[in-house]
Parts: C-alpha cells; structure tokens; sequence
C-alpha cells in the first residue's frame, strides 16, 4: 500500500522462543521496518509444561518491538508471519497497538518496486 501522507505510528509486538528472532527482524526489516529491538523475556503460565506432545515448553523468550508507520503494518507482520510461522500454535505470537506518540524516529520511504 502506497504512502497515503498519514504519520499515524504502530508497534508490532513479537513474542518468540529463543534463538528464532533474527530470522522474524531480518523479514521485517526487509518488508519496510526501518528498526527493531529484541531483548530476552522469560514466559510463564498454566501451559509451560504442557507443550505439543506433552513436551515442556521453554521459558526463555526473545521479544521483538517494531514501530512503523500505519501503511507499513501490514507487510510486516506478514513477512514476520512467514519467517517465523508464527500462524502456528505454540510457535509464538505476534500483535499490534497503537502508538500515541514517538520521537527520534526516521521517516519511513515508500517502498518502490519492492526496495526501500
């Protein structure tokens, strides 16, 4: 979707198992995210010892935050879906909220031809 001029911002919000977020940014990044930051969360819940096959489910997360531009949303949360087949269950999550206000941002470009 082209630059429509709107400066309305979201997050896009990853929560992944360890080791499988530089695969999800490297997406992102490619489908228009201008930045990410990833740091290490620790997961808990009535499922941590109940994963697919009865197997336990690790506690060690990575989370992904993403800030882009309203028209940029949902090319990267599809190319994060993809990379992280995270339209699985148990793979991870992925959702996005609105942004009130950021500052230090760059702008994002309009994607032309698919490159940024």
């Amino acid at each position: 979707m082209p630059n429509d001029g709107s400066k309305a911002l979201k997050m896009v919000m990853a929560i992944v198992q360890r080791g499988k977020a530089d695969d999800i940014v490297s997406m992102a990044i490619k489908s228009g995210a201008p930045a990410a930051t990833v740091f290490f969360a620790r997961g808990r819940g009535i499922r941590e010892r109940l994963g697919l096959l009865g197997l336990a489910i690790q506690p060690e997360k990575e989370v992904i935050i993403i800030v882009v531009e309203e028209w940029l949303v949902d090319d990267v949360v599809a190319g994060m879906v993809k990379a992280g087949n995270l339209d699985q269950p148990g793979i991870g999550c992925v959702f996005v909220m609105p942004v009130e206000r950021a500052l230090g941002m760059l702008e994002a470009k309009e994607k032309v031809n698919g490159k940024t």
